[in-house]
């Protein structure tokens, strides 16, 4: 007797759905934007005219290296080319001048050759001029106004020692002429209009070491001799430290205060102040 046998169940399988493989973001190179460019003498100088080299010679060497070809190119600045690569260049050159006035060069848009020569070729970009931008320009304004904020805050709390001692290495000796009221105000202008030395002066203790000691002499407590050599008691003459050769006096008393010595004597001059 033949034996059925009894069909084998077909499982049904869900569709695979086929993902498409995931392409890495590739980086656009970012355009040239045609607009007016100012580029401006760096290092605060502003003459009232300065040319700078605007093609190749023995004594200035204008090459740009192409990463790409791995060579140097000469670089010029032709009046008539739309390039500034000599190599992109056709036919007869009107050379021209490249001059900052001022202190800054203005250069409108319909001149490419000399902006695109200014801000991606010159080998003086950046070492003698920089090119003006209001993205950079804001930072630089915004960590100046963070540093402002930080000595004036600094300024307003700091205790008046302290005060007259920043101030005196600002204005000298006429700190001591000053009103309570008029050296908080110096103060709080010093520390906005010059906020990175203040913050520097402010933690350097030989800043008021320094002032006890000038503030000591002025009051007599310690003599300082003729030939600025010397220091001794004002009540007895004798003798504290001679002051090493080619240097500031109180300077040099500022660091004897630190010696083992210096120590005591500071702290009878401290105690005589007040």
């Amino acid at each position: 007797m033949a034996i059925k046998k009894t069909p084998a169940k077909k499982v049904e399988v869900a569709p695979q759905v086929q993902v498409a493989p995931i392409k890495a973001a590739i980086p656009t190179k970012p355009s040239w934007e045609i607009k007016d460019r100012i580029y401006y003498l760096t290092g605060n100088k502003s003459p009232l005219t300065l040319t700078i080299p605007s093609r190749h010679t023995r004594k200035h060497a204008l090459l740009w290296f192409d990463e790409l070809t791995g060579k140097q190119r000469e670089i010029r600045y032709a009046t008539n080319q739309d390039s500034p690569l000599v190599d992109e260049q056709k036919g007869e050159c009107t050379m021209g001048h490249i001059q900052f006035k001022d202190g800054d060069l203005r250069v409108p848009k319909q001149m490419q050759n000399l902006q695109k020569l200014l801000s991606l070729y010159h080998p003086l970009r950046d070492k003698m001029y920089t090119e003006y931008s209001a993205v950079l320009e804001a930072e630089d304004e915004l960590d100046t106004l963070d540093l402002q904020i930080d000595a004036l805050n600094y300024a307003r709390d700091m205790e008046v020692d302290q005060a007259e001692a920043i101030m005196r290495v600002e204005i000298g000796s006429a700190v001591s002429l000053m009103s309570s009221k008029e050296l908080r105000r110096d103060l709080l202008l010093f520390a906005k209009n010059n906020p990175i030395l203040f913050i520097e002066l402010a933690n350097d203790n030989n800043v008021q070491l320094r002032n006890v000691a000038i503030r000591a002499a002025e009051a007599s407590i310690i003599m300082l001799s003729q030939d600025q050599r010397t220091f001794t008691w004002g009540s007895n003459g004798r003798k504290l430290m001679t002051v090493p050769f080619d240097e500031n006096p109180y300077s040099a008393m500022a660091a004897y205060f630190k010696t083992d010595e210096g120590v005591e004597v500071f702290r009878s001059i401290e105690k005589n102040l007040n």
